[in-house]
């Protein structure tokens, strides 16, 4: 059995509105079995412009029933059916608030028509109840009333079940617990063309404008994270009613998605993130001399004014980075606090350390080294970090030039890997400290990915 449902509300948000009227109709698909309706005072105020598209008045409402009077009776006749609405993610929202906050736990399947006549009906210049009505002569009276628009809804999936050649409203209802809500205004050959490779993908409002941009390993799982899931927040509504279209770019490595994404999130501003808007945590390597005349180099986090030898944004990439300082000019860990146990220095027993940890090496001897060592972090390399292609016959290339990120691209596995030739290939990125310091860290711990430029 079909619930088709609507409602008239005070606002767009479940969280923070109310419902003025409710009315249900109960299907067979065939045909009207039951039906349930009734204004409902919201406990609020219904705004002007919203009394102008319903009619219906905050006198009009005073003496109807609150929602939680007929939370029972509205449960009672959903539960267990298929929840059908015209934009069902709205009022499913609304009634289950609704329910909710009166004890009530709804079950059952949902089925939304805009989707639905997107995928049987398609070509139609618009899908809002109205104008859909009217191109394919669906009787709508009472516009913006619950019963006049329950009924036009009522009549447009009956037709959609009859019109359902191919089987999509079944394959349409969900098989698992968890549901996926796609936002209602993207169009369905935008999902279809989401692919399961690593890359970026932007949500795009009505005028084109990226409101989102995230990066994946798999670019379609995890743009379903972002739908799927029973909970509805105010926040959650909003956002997907802002969601208009979905593109994407692929990229052959995780490496150039995150890189990709930081890039695109600081030149496009995207209203819905975050993360890269705001101060990012970044660390430094500091050196100073300790009591017994010893350079030591540190980790520490960079705070305003300070000015370490070199940066990073994860901690893991400054370890990696002084371990292979030590390896390199044959530093003590100790004194790099890279072994802060009260065993003996292991590097000393292998031959590596010198024995500055003891003072058994004399300081002077010690800190030239370590200088030799602050030289290399000064040292501008270019490089490019060369890794699979998307395709057979492909290599992907991040490159940097000097020290600075310079770009990325893909090239064919039988171009000449040299500066000159890379620097023209290669597209020039706008780069940023997160994105410099992802690079560097990521060539710190994949040497082997590493191919160094003249």
């Amino acid at each position: 059995m079909y619930a088709i449902v609507d409602i008239e509300t005070t606002g767009s948000h479940a969280g923070e509105g109310g419902i003025t009227e409710i009315c249900i109709l109960i299907s067979d698909g065939e045909k009207l079995i039951d039906r349930w309706e009734s204004l409902i005072n919201p406990d609020m105020p219904i705004p002007p412009f919203v009394q102008r598209l319903t009619g219906i008045t905050d006198r009009m409402v005073a003496n109807a029933p609150r929602f939680a009077e007929v939370a029972k009776s509205v449960y009672e006749i959903l539960n267990g059916k298929i929840f059908v609405a015209h934009n069902v993610q709205f009022d499913h929202s609304f009634i289950d608030t609704g329910l909710q906050k009166s004890g009530f736990w709804l079950q059952g399947k949902r089925l939304c028509t805009v989707r639905l006549s997107q995928k049987i009906f398609p070509g139609q210049i618009s899908y809002s109840l109205g104008r859909l009505c009217r191109a394919i002569d669906i009787p709508l009276n009472d516009r913006h009333r619950a019963a006049g628009d329950a009924l036009a809804t009522m009549e447009l999936f009956h037709r959609l079940l009859k019109n359902d050649q191919q089987g999509l409203i079944a394959k349409s209802l969900p098989k698992g617990k968890s549901e996926t809500k796609w936002p209602p205004h993207v169009p369905l050959a935008d999902i279809d063309k989401l692919p399961y490779t690593p890359g970026v993908y932007y949500f795009l409002n009505k005028a084109g404008k990226a409101v989102y941009i995230g990066k994946a390993k798999n670019i379609r799982y995890r743009v379903n994270t972002h739908f799927t899931g029973r909970s509805l927040t105010r926040q959650r509504l909003r956002f997907m009613q802002h969601v208009h279209r979905i593109q994407f770019k692929e990229c052959a490595t995780d490496l150039m998605a995150q890189v990709l994404e930081s890039i695109e999130i600081k030149h496009q501003w995207p209203a819905f993130n975050a993360a890269q808007k705001h101060r990012e945590e970044v660390y430094g390597i500091f050196t100073f001399e300790d009591q017994q005349g010893y350079q030591r180099l540190a980790i520490n986090k960079v705070r305003s004014g300070e000015q370490p030898v070199r940066t990073f944004h994860y901690l893991a990439d400054g370890q990696s980075l002084i371990r292979k300082l030590i390896q390199q000019h044959q530093l003590c860990p100790k004194l790099c606090f890279l072994q802060r146990s009260a065993i003996p220095c292991q590097d000393k027993l292998i031959g590596n350390c010198l024995g500055a940890c003891e003072a058994a090496e004399a300081n002077h001897l010690y800190n030239q080294r370590v200088q030799s060592a602050i030289q290399t972090l000064h040292e501008s390399p270019s490089f490019a970090l060369v890794d699979q292609g998307r395709t057979p016959g492909e290599r992907s290339c991040i490159l940097v030039v000097e020290g600075s990120f310079h770009g990325m691209g893909y090239i064919k596995e039988t171009h000449p890997l040299n500066r000159q030739f890379l620097i023209k290939k290669i597209p020039r990125m706008r780069e940023n400290s997160f994105v410099r310091n992802l690079v560097l860290g990521h060539a710190t711990r994949f040497p082997e990915k590493v191919i160094e430029l003249k």
